[in-house]
């Protein structure tokens, strides 16, 4: 199943590590991961402080959520942003390109004010669509 990039230069050039749009065939099975913190397996906070650790850890958590379904980061169609300051942007890019390979799933980033603990500084929730000749 083909993800395919959409940009034009009828839109603004994404500032970060995303596409102007995704497109995907709706074959296939989808997977909504929910919000995944800086929580690791034993229920320790990754990172503390560091968003660059926190975003890692984000991301390894959607990864092993995703192949449990049977799927890859290049699944991955679309995800949601939420952090605590939005000047983490940059930092939070950095890390994402280092999981998120074109073509980019779409995205939305928003700065909160307040998450379920006061110590997590990103929040990242996922649908990634896993093609049919891929079982779980």
């Amino acid at each position: 199943m083909a993800k395919q990039e959409i940009s034009t230069p009828n839109l603004r050039k994404p500032m970060g590590h995303f596409s102007q749009a995704t497109v995907i065939e709706a074959s296939g099975r989808l997977v909504f991961v929910s919000g995944m913190t800086a929580r690791r397996p034993d229920g320790s906070i990754a990172g503390i402080g560091d968003v660059s650790e926190q975003t890692r850890q984000v991301c390894e958590n959607i990864k092993t959520a995703v192949e449990l379904a049977g799927g890859t980061l290049a699944d991955v169609c679309r995800v949601d942003v939420y952090v605590r300051n939005m000047e983490d942007f940059e930092k939070i890019h950095a890390v994402r390109r280092e999981y998120f390979q074109p073509p980019l799933p779409a995205s939305t980033m928003v700065e909160v004010t307040k998450m379920v603990s006061h110590e997590y500084l990103i929040e990242i929730n996922a649908i990634a669509v896993i093609p049919d000749n891929r079982g779980a």
